[in-house]
């Protein structure tokens, strides 16, 4: 591989965390919002305004799997340009939708535009880094990153009482015009002319079964599917948690933003202890320790020996913890997966990262539209998800 001139350990991790944020404030912005849009869009079948969140997450993972081919055969930069460009027209054409089918729909394209800066960032950081040293850096850019979750939902609910939720659309223009102004002027193209991968589909084909020929990339996909559809089931369900069960919705920014910070904990602990200890220890113990906690919080709740002034702590504890197991897993499990495939990293990227998004969100709503005023619907699906991606990770090879 061409030598490539590096920026700044820190500029690097912040410049990729704000490309990352491009996707985190495309969705916790929008939690928020759902309650006025189920009221005003949909007020026979409220639970359908969650799909605003799914939707946009499955065109992600639809966009994944074209941007990291094209990435391979144009360079980096390009795709990210155009990718950037389409999901500033998708914002609009959100802004403008009067109707929820029109509002998913665009949501769909807007998801498809964003995995540009998603995939195209994660293999500008194979480019430049491997191994235990590609999951430390990804440590630091989830601790950049965490703090966008923790100000979303703030920021959404501001902009509602200033304008409409429609003009959340209009502050994600305005912050993907920052971003990729910043990434034009300072991040240097990555992948030399002499390495790039012609868009062949003979060439793609065989790449891809490349790479499924590889165990960890199988098991990675599997256990990071998994744990997406953790998360996704929660962002859907959460908001409705707050307001129904603990009647806590004028609030729920403030907790959101508590939350994410809490879990910041979690990218810290992983960055510390990953060069030591290595991925696969790490993840397991993090996949084991939520299982726990939430097998005993359901047999709590079931059993109705949760007293209630304990109810909306433990909650909040739970929530700390799946998305600290975020922190400590998906860094670790990309990187356990691009490790033996960095000749193709940007392939790699585009089909591990489809296949897991898109897979998740099948996953995550029926646990979402399972929702019924409790918690106990979610920590369900969770439990479920979390024990069979422990049960996967006992099948990585030291």
């Amino acid at each position: 591989m061409t030598s490539v001139k590096r920026l700044s350990q820190g500029e690097f991790v912040a410049l990729t965390a704000a490309l990352f944020a491009m996707v985190a404030i495309s969705i916790d912005a929008m939690l928020p919002a759902l309650p006025e849009i189920a009221a005003t869009m949909s007020p026979d079948a409220p639970n359908r305004a969650q799909l605003v969140i799914t939707s946009f997450v499955f065109g992600m993972g639809l966009g994944t799997l074209f941007v990291g081919p094209l990435a391979d055969a144009f360079g980096r930069k390009p795709v990210i340009y155009a990718g950037t460009a389409l999901y500033a027209m998708t914002a609009l054409a959100c802004y403008f939708a009067n109707s929820l089918d029109t509002l998913l729909v665009a949501r769909v394209l807007q998801g498809i535009s964003v995995a540009a800066a998603r995939v195209v960032s994660m293999a500008i950081m194979r480019d430049l880094f491997k191994g235990r040293e590609m999951a430390k850096i990804m440590s630091f850019v989830m601790m950049v990153f965490i703090m966008v979750p923790a100000i979303a939902p703030l920021m959404g609910q501001a902009i509602i009482a200033l304008a409409s939720w429609h003009a959340i659309f209009l502050v994600y223009i305005l912050f993907a015009a920052v971003i990729i102004l910043w990434f034009g002027l300072r991040q240097p193209e990555t992948l030399s002319k002499a390495d790039r991968r012609p868009l062949d589909f003979g060439i793609l084909l065989a790449a891809t079964k490349e790479l499924f020929t590889h165990r960890i990339v199988v098991i990675s996909i599997l256990a990071q599917t998994l744990t997406m559809a953790a998360l996704f089931a929660t962002l859907s369900s959460m908001q409705g948690i707050f307001e129904q069960r603990f009647d806590r919705a004028a609030s729920f920014p403030l907790w959101f933003a508590f939350i994410a910070l809490g879990s910041a904990s979690g990218s810290i602990i992983n960055s510390r202890v990953v060069m030591r200890l290595g991925m696969r220890p790490v993840i397991t113990a993090a996949y084991t320790s939520v299982l726990a906690l939430t097998l005993v919080l359901l047999v709590l709740i079931a059993s109705s020996a949760m007293p209630e002034m304990l109810a909306f702590p433990a909650h909040i504890l739970w929530s700390i913890a799946l998305f600290s197991m975020m922190s400590l897993t998906m860094g670790n499990l990309n990187a356990l997966a691009m490790e033996p495939v960095g000749h193709i990293a940007g392939l790699a990227a585009s089909v591990m990262t489809s296949v897991a998004t898109v897979a998740s969100v099948v996953l995550a709503v029926p646990v979402g539209l399972a929702f019924n005023g409790t918690a106990m619907p979610l920590m369900a699906g969770v439990a479920v998800f979390v024990a069979c991606a422990l049960a996967l990770m006992r099948l990585v090879r030291r």
